[in-house]
Protein backbone atom coordinates (compact mmCIF):
# COMPACT_ATOMS: atom_id res chain seq x y z
CA UNK A 1 0.00 0.00 0.00
CA UNK A 2 1.28 3.20 -1.01
CA UNK A 3 2.30 5.90 1.81
CA UNK A 4 0.35 8.79 2.65
CA UNK A 5 2.44 10.78 4.42
CA UNK A 6 3.07 14.34 3.02
CA UNK A 7 6.65 14.46 2.09
CA UNK A 8 8.42 17.21 4.24
CA UNK A 9 8.32 21.02 2.63
CA UNK A 10 11.68 22.83 3.11
CA UNK A 11 11.31 24.34 5.52
CA UNK A 12 10.69 21.41 7.76
CA UNK A 13 13.61 19.30 6.15
CA UNK A 14 15.50 22.25 7.06
CA UNK A 15 13.77 22.64 10.26
CA UNK A 16 14.38 18.74 10.95
CA UNK A 17 18.35 18.98 10.54
CA UNK A 18 20.75 19.38 13.47
CA UNK A 19 23.53 22.28 12.11
CA UNK A 20 26.75 21.84 13.10
CA UNK A 21 28.18 25.17 15.05
CA UNK A 22 29.64 27.41 12.20
CA UNK A 23 32.72 27.22 13.73
CA UNK A 24 32.98 23.80 13.10
CA UNK A 25 32.49 24.80 9.13
CA UNK A 26 35.02 27.18 9.31
CA UNK A 27 37.48 24.67 10.97
CA UNK A 28 36.78 22.77 7.67
CA UNK A 29 38.19 25.86 5.72
CA UNK A 30 40.66 25.82 7.66
CA UNK A 31 39.88 29.50 9.05
CA UNK A 32 40.85 30.19 12.54
CA UNK A 33 38.40 31.54 15.53
CA UNK A 34 39.64 35.29 14.94
CA UNK A 35 38.65 35.30 11.42
CA UNK A 36 35.18 34.86 12.23
CA UNK A 37 32.81 37.47 13.35
CA UNK A 38 29.42 35.30 14.82
CA UNK A 39 25.59 36.34 13.54
CA UNK A 40 24.66 33.20 16.09
CA UNK A 41 25.39 29.81 15.92
CA UNK A 42 24.87 29.09 12.72
CA UNK A 43 26.12 32.22 10.75
CA UNK A 44 29.23 34.13 10.10
CA UNK A 45 30.85 36.67 8.55
CA UNK A 46 34.48 36.43 7.20
CA UNK A 47 37.47 39.07 7.77
CA UNK A 48 39.23 40.32 4.66
CA UNK A 49 42.06 39.60 6.60
CA UNK A 50 41.34 35.90 6.01
CA UNK A 51 41.59 36.40 1.92
CA UNK A 52 44.98 38.01 2.62
CA UNK A 53 46.48 35.27 4.73
CA UNK A 54 46.07 32.89 2.01
CA UNK A 55 46.67 34.81 -1.25
CA UNK A 56 50.33 32.80 -1.24
CA UNK A 57 48.37 29.60 -1.05
CA UNK A 58 48.36 27.31 -4.24
CA UNK A 59 44.54 28.25 -5.52
CA UNK A 60 41.38 25.46 -5.80
CA UNK A 61 39.78 24.90 -9.52
CA UNK A 62 36.49 27.08 -10.11
CA UNK A 63 33.38 24.92 -10.97
CA UNK A 64 30.48 27.55 -12.46
CA UNK A 65 27.61 25.99 -12.51
CA UNK A 66 24.81 27.21 -15.31
CA UNK A 67 22.21 25.97 -16.79
CA UNK A 68 20.05 25.68 -20.54
CA UNK A 69 16.35 28.24 -20.69
CA UNK A 70 14.79 27.89 -17.93
CA UNK A 71 10.99 28.08 -17.56
CA UNK A 72 9.51 30.92 -14.77
CA UNK A 73 10.00 28.31 -12.06
CA UNK A 74 13.89 27.75 -12.75
CA UNK A 75 15.21 24.18 -13.42
CA UNK A 76 17.17 23.94 -10.28
CA UNK A 77 20.65 25.05 -10.57
CA UNK A 78 20.98 25.99 -6.93
CA UNK A 79 19.46 22.86 -5.91
CA UNK A 80 22.06 20.99 -8.35
CA UNK A 81 24.95 23.29 -7.08
CA UNK A 82 24.46 22.32 -3.06
CA UNK A 83 24.44 18.70 -3.99
CA UNK A 84 27.32 18.59 -6.27
CA UNK A 85 29.41 20.51 -2.95
CA UNK A 86 28.21 17.91 -0.62
CA UNK A 87 28.72 14.82 -3.35
CA UNK A 88 32.68 16.20 -3.59
CA UNK A 89 32.52 16.02 -0.09
CA UNK A 90 31.37 12.65 0.06
CA UNK A 91 33.89 11.76 -2.06
CA UNK A 92 36.53 13.05 -0.09
CA UNK A 93 37.20 16.17 -1.62
CA UNK A 94 37.65 19.59 -0.32
CA UNK A 95 34.52 21.20 -1.36
CA UNK A 96 33.02 24.99 -1.23
CA UNK A 97 29.77 26.58 -2.26
CA UNK A 98 30.16 29.96 -3.30
CA UNK A 99 26.54 31.29 -4.14
CA UNK A 100 24.59 34.46 -4.62
CA UNK A 101 22.45 35.86 -1.36
CA UNK A 102 18.67 35.39 -2.14
CA UNK A 103 16.84 39.07 -2.90
CA UNK A 104 13.07 39.10 -1.42
CA UNK A 105 11.60 40.19 -4.38
CA UNK A 106 11.25 36.58 -5.96
CA UNK A 107 11.56 35.26 -2.34
CA UNK A 108 7.78 37.41 -2.16
CA UNK A 109 7.44 37.07 -5.44
CA UNK A 110 6.91 34.44 -7.80
CA UNK A 111 10.11 32.44 -7.80
CA UNK A 112 10.42 31.81 -4.19
CA UNK A 113 13.67 31.56 -2.61
CA UNK A 114 17.31 31.17 -3.18
CA UNK A 115 18.82 28.18 -1.17
CA UNK A 116 18.20 25.31 -2.99
CA UNK A 117 15.34 22.86 -2.33
CA UNK A 118 14.72 19.21 -0.55
CA UNK A 119 17.63 17.73 0.62
CA UNK A 120 20.56 20.01 -1.13
CA UNK A 121 19.70 23.51 0.76
CA UNK A 122 21.96 26.01 2.36
CA UNK A 123 20.49 26.77 6.09
CA UNK A 124 19.71 28.45 7.88
CA UNK A 125 17.06 28.73 5.20
CA UNK A 126 14.63 30.92 6.45
CA UNK A 127 17.42 33.55 7.67
CA UNK A 128 19.43 33.23 4.44
CA UNK A 129 16.30 33.93 2.32
CA UNK A 130 15.02 37.16 4.45
CA UNK A 131 17.20 39.39 6.47
CA UNK A 132 20.50 37.62 6.42
CA UNK A 133 23.19 39.72 7.82
CA UNK A 134 21.96 42.40 6.36
CA UNK A 135 23.88 42.96 3.38
CA UNK A 136 21.26 43.76 0.72
CA UNK A 137 19.68 46.61 3.51
CA UNK A 138 23.28 48.25 3.74
CA UNK A 139 23.39 48.22 -0.33
CA UNK A 140 19.76 49.68 -0.50
CA UNK A 141 20.92 52.46 2.55
CA UNK A 142 23.97 53.04 0.44
CA UNK A 143 22.52 53.69 -2.60
CA UNK A 144 19.12 55.90 -0.77
CA UNK A 145 22.14 57.94 0.65
CA UNK A 146 23.86 59.23 -2.46
CA UNK A 147 20.17 59.65 -3.93
CA UNK A 148 19.26 62.30 -0.63
CA UNK A 149 22.87 63.91 -1.23
CA UNK A 150 22.41 64.56 -5.06
CA UNK A 151 19.00 66.13 -3.83
CA UNK A 152 20.43 67.78 -1.15
CA UNK A 153 23.25 69.26 -3.45
CA UNK A 154 20.56 70.42 -5.43
CA UNK A 155 18.32 72.14 -2.68
CA UNK A 156 21.63 73.93 -1.45
CA UNK A 157 22.72 76.05 -4.11
CA UNK A 158 24.19 73.42 -6.48
CA UNK A 159 27.74 74.62 -5.96
CA UNK A 160 28.68 71.72 -8.68
CA UNK A 161 26.23 73.43 -11.26
CA UNK A 162 24.34 70.01 -11.83
CA UNK A 163 21.44 70.08 -14.67
CA UNK A 164 18.71 68.27 -12.49
CA UNK A 165 17.40 66.91 -15.80
CA UNK A 166 20.48 64.76 -15.96
CA UNK A 167 20.16 63.07 -12.90
CA UNK A 168 20.69 58.89 -13.61
CA UNK A 169 20.94 57.70 -9.91
CA UNK A 170 17.99 55.54 -8.80
CA UNK A 171 17.00 54.94 -5.75
CA UNK A 172 16.48 51.20 -4.88
CA UNK A 173 14.45 48.84 -3.00
CA UNK A 174 14.60 44.82 -1.63
CA UNK A 175 10.55 44.30 -3.15
CA UNK A 176 8.99 44.32 -6.24
CA UNK A 177 6.66 47.34 -6.39
CA UNK A 178 6.05 48.47 -9.98
CA UNK A 179 4.43 51.31 -8.93
CA UNK A 180 7.84 52.79 -8.10
CA UNK A 181 9.52 52.33 -11.76
CA UNK A 182 8.84 56.35 -12.64
CA UNK A 183 8.53 58.62 -9.61
CA UNK A 184 8.42 62.54 -9.08
CA UNK A 185 10.22 63.44 -5.80
CA UNK A 186 9.31 66.48 -3.33
CA UNK A 187 11.47 68.43 -5.33
CA UNK A 188 10.14 67.75 -8.52
CA UNK A 189 12.81 65.71 -9.59
CA UNK A 190 11.74 62.20 -11.98
CA UNK A 191 13.16 59.72 -11.13
CA UNK A 192 13.01 56.40 -10.11
CA UNK A 193 13.60 53.00 -8.21
CA UNK A 194 15.52 49.66 -9.47
CA UNK A 195 15.48 46.41 -7.47
CA UNK A 196 18.49 46.62 -5.07
CA UNK A 197 19.47 43.61 -6.75
CA UNK A 198 19.81 45.24 -9.73
CA UNK A 199 21.47 48.52 -8.70
CA UNK A 200 24.90 49.63 -9.23
CA UNK A 201 25.86 49.50 -5.76
CA UNK A 202 25.27 45.72 -5.45
CA UNK A 203 27.49 45.32 -8.83
CA UNK A 204 30.41 47.39 -7.19
CA UNK A 205 29.56 45.16 -3.79
CA UNK A 206 29.95 42.38 -6.08
CA UNK A 207 33.09 43.09 -8.07
CA UNK A 208 35.40 44.76 -5.24
CA UNK A 209 38.47 42.99 -4.38
CA UNK A 210 39.36 44.87 -1.14
CA UNK A 211 37.61 48.26 0.96
CA UNK A 212 40.28 50.43 -0.59
CA UNK A 213 38.97 48.92 -4.36
CA UNK A 214 35.25 49.14 -3.12
CA UNK A 215 36.40 52.75 -1.85
CA UNK A 216 37.12 53.85 -5.38
CA UNK A 217 34.47 52.82 -7.27
CA UNK A 218 31.85 54.19 -5.54
CA UNK A 219 33.65 57.02 -5.87
CA UNK A 220 34.02 57.15 -9.54
CA UNK A 221 30.02 56.24 -9.92
CA UNK A 222 28.28 58.38 -12.37
CA UNK A 223 25.01 60.36 -11.02
CA UNK A 224 24.76 63.35 -13.41
CA UNK A 225 25.88 65.93 -15.54
CA UNK A 226 26.73 69.63 -15.33
CA UNK A 227 25.00 72.18 -17.48
CA UNK A 228 28.19 72.18 -19.66
CA UNK A 229 27.64 68.29 -19.68
CA UNK A 230 30.70 67.05 -17.42
CA UNK A 231 30.10 64.23 -15.74
CA UNK A 232 29.57 64.24 -11.81
CA UNK A 233 30.16 61.48 -9.65
CA UNK A 234 29.99 60.17 -5.89
CA UNK A 235 33.19 61.70 -4.98
CA UNK A 236 32.52 65.22 -6.20
CA UNK A 237 29.67 65.20 -4.33
CA UNK A 238 31.28 63.91 -1.20
CA UNK A 239 29.13 60.62 -0.79
CA UNK A 240 31.35 57.70 -1.54
CA UNK A 241 32.92 57.53 2.08
CA UNK A 242 29.64 57.24 4.10
CA UNK A 243 28.72 55.11 1.19
CA UNK A 244 31.85 53.18 2.30
CA UNK A 245 31.35 52.83 5.91
CA UNK A 246 27.78 51.71 5.48
CA UNK A 247 28.93 48.81 2.98
CA UNK A 248 32.17 47.61 5.11
CA UNK A 249 30.75 44.62 6.66
CA UNK A 250 28.86 44.00 3.92
CA UNK A 251 31.79 43.37 2.05
CA UNK A 252 32.74 40.92 4.25
CA UNK A 253 31.57 37.28 2.88
CA UNK A 254 28.90 35.27 4.73
CA UNK A 255 29.56 31.65 6.05
CA UNK A 256 27.04 29.04 6.53
CA UNK A 257 26.64 25.19 5.38
CA UNK A 258 24.34 22.89 3.53
CA UNK A 259 22.22 20.38 5.60
CA UNK A 260 24.96 18.06 5.11
CA UNK A 261 27.55 19.99 6.97
CA UNK A 262 29.36 21.10 3.36
CA UNK A 263 30.76 24.64 3.59
CA UNK A 264 29.16 27.40 2.14
CA UNK A 265 29.69 31.10 1.22
CA UNK A 266 26.91 33.12 0.37
CA UNK A 267 27.91 36.49 -0.59
CA UNK A 268 25.78 39.38 -2.96
CA UNK A 269 22.74 38.89 -4.63
CA UNK A 270 22.91 40.84 -8.25
CA UNK A 271 20.00 39.66 -10.68
CA UNK A 272 21.13 38.13 -14.04
CA UNK A 273 18.70 39.07 -16.03
CA UNK A 274 19.34 43.08 -14.96
CA UNK A 275 22.77 42.70 -13.48
CA UNK A 276 25.58 40.76 -13.80
CA UNK A 277 24.03 37.52 -11.92
CA UNK A 278 27.25 35.92 -9.61
CA UNK A 279 27.91 35.91 -6.17
CA UNK A 280 31.10 38.12 -4.90
CA UNK A 281 34.88 38.72 -6.10
CA UNK A 282 35.51 38.32 -2.10
CA UNK A 283 33.92 34.78 -1.69
CA UNK A 284 35.22 33.18 -4.74
CA UNK A 285 38.79 34.34 -3.28
CA UNK A 286 38.41 33.28 -0.16
CA UNK A 287 36.85 29.79 -1.48
CA UNK A 288 39.56 29.32 -4.02
CA UNK A 289 42.40 30.07 -1.25
CA UNK A 290 40.76 27.30 1.60
CA UNK A 291 39.51 24.51 -0.95
CA UNK A 292 40.63 22.31 -3.47
CA UNK A 293 37.21 23.01 -5.32
CA UNK A 294 35.26 26.25 -5.77
CA UNK A 295 31.11 26.08 -7.37
CA UNK A 296 29.75 28.55 -7.90
CA UNK A 297 26.88 29.41 -9.85
CA UNK A 298 25.61 32.23 -12.45
CA UNK A 299 22.08 33.03 -12.71
CA UNK A 300 19.64 31.70 -15.65
CA UNK A 301 21.42 30.14 -18.50
CA UNK A 302 24.67 29.95 -19.89
CA UNK A 303 23.27 33.20 -22.41
CA UNK A 304 22.53 35.39 -18.59
CA UNK A 305 25.06 34.58 -15.90
CA UNK A 306 27.92 32.01 -17.48
CA UNK A 307 28.09 34.93 -20.14
CA UNK A 308 28.86 37.54 -17.40
CA UNK A 309 30.31 35.11 -15.12
CA UNK A 310 33.25 35.34 -18.22
CA UNK A 311 33.01 38.55 -19.71
CA UNK A 312 32.34 40.42 -16.52
CA UNK A 313 33.79 38.58 -13.55
CA UNK A 314 37.20 36.79 -14.91
CA UNK A 315 38.22 39.91 -16.38
CA UNK A 316 38.33 41.92 -13.26
CA UNK A 317 39.38 39.14 -11.20
CA UNK A 318 41.50 37.24 -13.56
CA UNK A 319 39.48 34.01 -12.58
CA UNK A 320 38.56 31.17 -14.78
CA UNK A 321 36.47 28.18 -14.45
CA UNK A 322 38.49 24.94 -14.72
CA UNK A 323 34.68 23.25 -15.12
CA UNK A 324 31.14 24.36 -16.06
CA UNK A 325 28.05 22.31 -15.13
CA UNK A 326 24.96 22.86 -17.64
CA UNK A 327 21.70 22.08 -15.64
CA UNK A 328 18.52 20.91 -17.62
CA UNK A 329 15.43 19.10 -17.04
CA UNK A 330 12.75 17.27 -19.21
CA UNK A 331 10.32 19.74 -17.76
CA UNK A 332 12.30 22.70 -19.53
CA UNK A 333 13.37 20.82 -22.86
CA UNK A 334 9.29 19.22 -23.20
CA UNK A 335 8.64 23.37 -22.69
CA UNK A 336 10.50 24.35 -25.65
CA UNK A 337 9.74 21.75 -27.54
CA UNK A 338 5.96 22.15 -27.48
CA UNK A 339 5.78 18.73 -25.43
CA UNK A 340 8.49 16.63 -27.85
CA UNK A 341 11.40 16.00 -25.54
CA UNK A 342 13.88 15.79 -28.97
CA UNK A 343 12.42 19.02 -30.52
CA UNK A 344 13.52 20.62 -27.20
CA UNK A 345 16.93 19.79 -26.80
CA UNK A 346 17.89 21.52 -29.67
CA UNK A 347 17.87 24.45 -26.54
CA UNK A 348 20.56 22.25 -24.70
CA UNK A 349 22.52 22.09 -27.71
CA UNK A 350 22.78 25.78 -28.31
CA UNK A 351 23.83 26.04 -24.58
CA UNK A 352 26.38 23.28 -25.13
CA UNK A 353 27.81 25.31 -27.61
CA UNK A 354 27.67 28.62 -25.93
CA UNK A 355 29.83 27.27 -23.02
CA UNK A 356 32.08 25.36 -25.67
CA UNK A 357 32.33 28.98 -27.12
CA UNK A 358 34.07 30.04 -24.47
CA UNK A 359 36.33 27.32 -24.22
CA UNK A 360 34.94 24.93 -22.04
CA UNK A 361 33.03 21.14 -22.61
CA UNK A 362 30.23 20.65 -19.95
CA UNK A 363 29.61 18.49 -18.00
CA UNK A 364 25.64 18.24 -18.21
CA UNK A 365 23.37 17.72 -15.04
CA UNK A 366 19.63 16.23 -15.92
CA UNK A 367 18.24 17.80 -12.75
CA UNK A 368 15.70 14.29 -12.48
CA UNK A 369 11.97 15.24 -11.19
CA UNK A 370 9.66 12.42 -9.45
CA UNK A 371 8.41 10.88 -12.77
CA UNK A 372 11.13 11.04 -15.24
CA UNK A 373 11.57 8.01 -17.01
CA UNK A 374 14.70 6.44 -17.42
CA UNK A 375 14.31 5.78 -21.44
CA UNK A 376 13.85 9.87 -21.27
CA UNK A 377 16.87 10.37 -18.79
CA UNK A 378 19.12 8.45 -21.05
CA UNK A 379 17.64 9.74 -24.11
CA UNK A 380 19.09 13.53 -23.07
CA UNK A 381 21.97 12.03 -21.56
CA UNK A 382 22.94 10.55 -24.78
CA UNK A 383 21.81 13.81 -27.39
CA UNK A 384 24.16 15.93 -24.63
CA UNK A 385 26.96 13.89 -25.26
CA UNK A 386 26.26 13.71 -28.95
CA UNK A 387 26.26 17.75 -29.00
CA UNK A 388 29.79 17.81 -27.49
CA UNK A 389 29.61 17.76 -23.29
CA UNK A 390 32.20 16.27 -21.99
CA UNK A 391 29.90 14.11 -19.82
CA UNK A 392 26.32 13.98 -18.80
CA UNK A 393 25.11 12.46 -15.69
CA UNK A 394 21.16 12.73 -14.37
CA UNK A 395 21.29 14.00 -10.23
CA UNK A 396 18.37 13.61 -8.09
CA UNK A 397 20.04 15.90 -5.25
CA UNK A 398 16.41 17.15 -4.39
CA UNK A 399 15.49 13.86 -3.07
CA UNK A 400 18.88 12.58 -1.70
CA UNK A 401 20.85 15.26 -1.22
CA UNK A 402 24.82 14.66 -1.92
CA UNK A 403 24.04 11.08 -2.35
CA UNK A 404 22.39 12.06 -5.69
CA UNK A 405 25.38 13.49 -7.17
CA UNK A 406 28.26 11.07 -6.57
CA UNK A 407 27.88 10.68 -10.07
CA UNK A 408 27.89 14.25 -11.02
CA UNK A 409 30.55 14.76 -8.63
CA UNK A 410 33.00 12.12 -10.14
CA UNK A 411 32.42 13.43 -13.47
CA UNK A 412 33.27 17.25 -12.41
CA UNK A 413 35.88 16.54 -10.45
CA UNK A 414 37.58 14.70 -13.74
CA UNK A 415 36.54 17.76 -15.81
CA UNK A 416 37.85 20.28 -13.63
CA UNK A 417 41.68 18.65 -14.15
CA UNK A 418 41.64 19.06 -18.13
CA UNK A 419 43.21 21.92 -19.62
CA UNK A 420 41.28 24.38 -20.75
CA UNK A 421 41.71 28.17 -22.00
CA UNK A 422 39.28 30.56 -21.23
CA UNK A 423 37.73 32.53 -24.81
CA UNK A 424 35.83 35.71 -25.09
CA UNK A 425 33.86 37.13 -27.83
CA UNK A 426 34.87 40.63 -27.93
CA UNK A 427 37.88 42.59 -27.05
CA UNK A 428 37.85 45.39 -24.79
CA UNK A 429 39.15 47.86 -27.32
CA UNK A 430 36.52 46.94 -29.94
CA UNK A 431 33.45 49.83 -30.47
CA UNK A 432 30.72 49.20 -27.99
CA UNK A 433 28.28 48.60 -31.04
CA UNK A 434 30.37 45.90 -32.30
CA UNK A 435 30.92 44.36 -28.69
CA UNK A 436 26.89 44.33 -28.45
CA UNK A 437 26.58 42.90 -31.90
CA UNK A 438 28.65 40.05 -31.22
CA UNK A 439 26.97 39.00 -28.39
CA UNK A 440 23.66 39.08 -29.84
CA UNK A 441 25.02 36.85 -32.90
CA UNK A 442 27.47 34.36 -31.04
CA UNK A 443 25.38 33.72 -27.83
CA UNK A 444 21.76 34.40 -28.93
CA UNK A 445 21.77 33.32 -32.23
CA UNK A 446 20.59 36.63 -33.44
CA UNK A 447 20.98 38.32 -36.63
CA UNK A 448 22.42 41.58 -35.97
CA UNK A 449 20.84 44.30 -33.49
CA UNK A 450 18.79 47.98 -33.73
CA UNK A 451 19.70 50.75 -31.64
CA UNK A 452 17.40 53.05 -30.35
CA UNK A 453 18.05 56.78 -30.55
CA UNK A 454 18.74 56.67 -27.03
CA UNK A 455 21.17 53.90 -27.16
CA UNK A 456 22.91 55.66 -29.97
CA UNK A 457 23.08 58.82 -28.29
CA UNK A 458 24.35 56.75 -25.28
CA UNK A 459 27.13 55.34 -27.14
CA UNK A 460 28.27 58.03 -28.68
CA UNK A 461 28.47 60.06 -25.09
CA UNK A 462 30.15 57.35 -23.99
CA UNK A 463 32.70 56.93 -26.46
CA UNK A 464 33.85 60.88 -25.98
CA UNK A 465 34.02 60.38 -22.04
CA UNK A 466 36.27 57.62 -22.59
CA UNK A 467 34.01 54.75 -21.68
CA UNK A 468 34.20 52.74 -24.65
CA UNK A 469 36.70 49.89 -23.43
CA UNK A 470 34.10 49.25 -20.61
CA UNK A 471 32.84 45.57 -21.03
CA UNK A 472 29.52 45.02 -22.02
CA UNK A 473 26.66 43.73 -18.87
CA UNK A 474 23.23 42.82 -21.45
CA UNK A 475 20.10 42.92 -19.59
CA UNK A 476 17.14 41.10 -20.70
CA UNK A 477 14.74 38.31 -20.58
CA UNK A 478 16.18 34.95 -18.79
CA UNK A 479 13.12 32.96 -20.18
CA UNK A 480 14.72 33.12 -24.10
CA UNK A 481 17.52 33.13 -25.49
CA UNK A 482 16.37 36.27 -27.21
CA UNK A 483 14.72 39.39 -25.93
CA UNK A 484 11.60 38.31 -26.40
CA UNK A 485 10.18 35.82 -23.59
CA UNK A 486 7.70 34.16 -26.17
CA UNK A 487 10.27 32.75 -28.45
CA UNK A 488 11.59 29.39 -27.18
CA UNK A 489 13.79 26.54 -28.04
CA UNK A 490 16.29 28.13 -30.15
CA UNK A 491 14.92 31.32 -31.87
CA UNK A 492 17.05 32.34 -35.54
CA UNK A 493 16.62 35.34 -37.41
CA UNK A 494 15.51 37.51 -35.09
CA UNK A 495 16.78 41.51 -34.28
CA UNK A 496 18.08 42.45 -31.26
CA UNK A 497 16.62 45.61 -29.63
CA UNK A 498 18.36 47.55 -27.88
CA UNK A 499 16.50 50.28 -25.33
CA UNK A 500 18.97 52.14 -23.32
CA UNK A 501 22.48 52.12 -22.14
CA UNK A 502 23.11 52.96 -18.49
CA UNK A 503 27.22 53.60 -17.59
CA UNK A 504 28.18 51.62 -14.43
CA UNK A 505 30.79 53.65 -14.16
CA UNK A 506 31.68 51.78 -10.31
CA UNK A 507 31.30 48.10 -11.46
CA UNK A 508 33.42 49.08 -14.32
CA UNK A 509 30.64 47.79 -17.60
CA UNK A 510 27.73 49.26 -19.59
CA UNK A 511 24.30 47.98 -18.80
CA UNK A 512 22.66 47.26 -22.22
CA UNK A 513 18.96 47.01 -21.34
CA UNK A 514 16.78 45.25 -24.76
CA UNK A 515 13.29 44.91 -24.87
CA UNK A 516 10.87 46.04 -22.84
CA UNK A 517 12.75 44.65 -19.68
CA UNK A 518 12.32 46.55 -16.14
CA UNK A 519 14.58 47.16 -13.38
CA UNK A 520 12.14 47.04 -11.01
CA UNK A 521 10.02 43.44 -11.09
CA UNK A 522 6.33 43.83 -10.26
CA UNK A 523 4.09 41.30 -8.21
CA UNK A 524 2.16 38.62 -9.88
CA UNK A 525 -1.85 38.12 -9.30
CA UNK A 526 -0.73 35.30 -6.84
CA UNK A 527 2.58 35.86 -5.33
CA UNK A 528 4.40 34.27 -2.98
CA UNK A 529 3.63 36.41 -0.25
CA UNK A 530 0.19 35.17 -0.02
CA UNK A 531 1.35 32.05 1.68
CA UNK A 532 3.74 33.67 3.69
CA UNK A 533 2.71 33.33 7.63
CA UNK A 534 3.27 32.44 11.17
CA UNK A 535 1.96 29.38 12.87
CA UNK A 536 0.32 29.16 16.37
CA UNK A 537 3.77 28.63 17.79
CA UNK A 538 5.16 31.62 16.24
CA UNK A 539 6.94 29.80 13.34
CA UNK A 540 7.16 30.86 9.72
CA UNK A 541 4.99 28.88 7.12
CA UNK A 542 4.81 29.02 3.42
CA UNK A 543 8.01 29.98 3.15
CA UNK A 544 10.04 28.16 -0.07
Amino acid sequence: MASTVEPLSDPELAGATTLRPVAEVAADLGLDDDELELYGRHKAKVRLSAIDRRRNAAPGRLVTVTGITPTPLGEGKTTTAIGLVDGLVRNGLSAVACLREPSMGPVFGIKGGGTGGGRAQVAPMEEINLHFTGDLHAVTSATNLLAAMVDAHLFHGNELGIDAATVTWHRCLDVNDRSLREVTTGAGLRTGFDITAASETMAILSVARDLADLRRRLGRVMVARTADGDPVTAEDLGAAGAMTVLLKDALKPNLVQTLEGSPALVHCGPFANIAHGNNSVVADALGLGTADLVVTEGGFGSDMGFEKHVHLVCRQSGFEPSAAVLVATLRALSHHGGGDLATGADNLGRHIDIVRGFGIDPVVAINRFPGDSDADVDLVRQIALDFGAYAAEATSAYERGGAGADALAEAVAAAAKRPTRLRFDYETDDPIAVKIDRLARRVYGAAGIELSPDAERAIEACEAEGLGRLPICMAKTPLSLSHDPALLNVPRGFTLPVREIRPYTGAGWLVVLCGDLMTMPGLSAHPAALTIDLDPDGRTVGLR
